[in-house]
C-alpha cells in the first residue's frame, strides 16, 4: 500500500516513509529487537517488489479483459485489490473471488483498476473516470486504508462520500479492517476506523449499495494471516476478504 506511481513518478506513502527511515538506520550491533526490525524490513522490501510485478500482471490482464467476452467486474482500490502480500496476484481477494464466480459456470472477466498506494482522492481522480464508456455487471470498491494516517479526517470523510456517491448502481462497497491492538497503534486508531466504517455503511445504504463487511470477517488473531511485512494479508488473510465480498454480492451475481 505504500508505493504510488503517477505521471511516471513514484511517491511514498506513510508506511513507505517509515520503511525508508529504518533502512537508513545503519548497521549498528544487532540486538534481538534489531533483528526483528530487520526481518520486517526484509518483508517490506519483498512486498515492494510485488508492487511492481503485480501491477504489471494486472496491466497485462486488463488488456486481455477488454477484448474478451463475458460479464465484466471492475475493481477499484489500493494494494489489497492488487493482492500484495499474497503468493501471486490471483491469491489476493480479487483472484479468489474471480475463481468463485467462474465456478458458477459464467465466464466472468475482471478489469482491475486499483493501484498500490491509492487513497480516496486517487479513486476520485484516476480510477472512477476510467469507468466512462464501460457497462460493468459488477463494480467493487475497497479504499481508505492509506488515508487513515495520511488524510485529514474531514477530507477523508468527504472523499469517501464522494466516492460512494459516484459509484454505479451495480457496486459493492468494502469497509476497512479495524486494526485492534495492531502494531501497538491499532488500539489508538481503532475507534477512528470504526467510525469510518459506520460512515461507509450509512452512505452506501442510503444509495442502496451493499457493503462487504471486511471488518467483521478479517479480525484478530492475526497470526498466520499476514504477509512478511506484517501489514498486508497473505493468502489466508485474503480468504477472509474474499468471504466478506462473496457474502455481500447480490444474488444475481452469484446465481446469474
Amino acid at each position: 500500500m505504500f508505493l504510488l506511481r503517477r505521471g511516471g513518478r513514484e511517491r511514498t506513502t506513510p508506511i513507505g516513509a517509515l520503511h525508508q527511515a529504518i533502512m537508513r538506520w545503519g548497521e549498528a550491533e544487532r540486538t534481538s529487537s534489531r533483528l526483528a526490525i530487520q526481518r520486517w524490513v526484509d518483508g517490506v522490501a519483498y512486498v515492494d517488489v510485488q508492487a511492481r510485478t503485480y501491477a504489471e500482471y494486472w496491466t497485462q490482464q486488463n488488456s486481455l479483459t477488454l477484448t474478451a467476452e463475458g460479464p465484466l467486474w471492475v475493481v477499484l482500490g489500493d494494494s489489497t485489490a492488487q493482492g500484495l502480500g499474497a503468493s501471486s496476484p490471483l491469491h489476493g481477494y480479487v483472484g479468489q473471488v474471480l475463481n468463485a464466480l467462474r465456478r458458477q459456470g459464467t465466464p466472468w472477466r475482471v478489469l482491475n483498476l486499483s493501484r498500490s498506494g491509492a487513497q480516496t482522492r486517487h479513486v476520485l481522480e484516476d480510477q472512477l473516470p476510467l469507468l466512462d464508456g464501460l457497462t460493468p455487471a459488477l463494480v467493487t470498491c475497497g479504499i481508505g486504508n492509506n488515508d487513515i494516517l495520511a488524510t485529514p479526517p474531514k477530507r477523508f470523510r468527504d472523499h469517501l462520500r464522494q466516492v460512494i456517491d459516484r459509484l454505479p448502481s451495480s457496486s459493492v462497497v468494502m469497509d476497512l479492517t479495524v486494526p485492534d491492538r495492531f502494531w501497538r497503534i491499532g488500539g489508538a486508531v481503532s475507534p477512528y476506523v470504526s467510525g469510518i466504517n459506520q460512515l461507509i455503511s450509512n452512505t452506501a445504504t442510503s444509495r442502496g449499495l451493499p457493503v462487504a463487511e471486511v471488518s467483521r470477517y478479517a479480525r484478530p488473531p492475526w497470526r498466520g494471516m499476514l504477509a512478511p511485512d506484517a501489514f498486508h494479508p497473505n493468502n489466508l488473510g485474503y480468504r477472509r476478504h474474499a468471504d466478506a465480498l462473496l457474502a455481500a454480492l447480490p444474488a444475481g451475481v452469484l446465481n446469474p
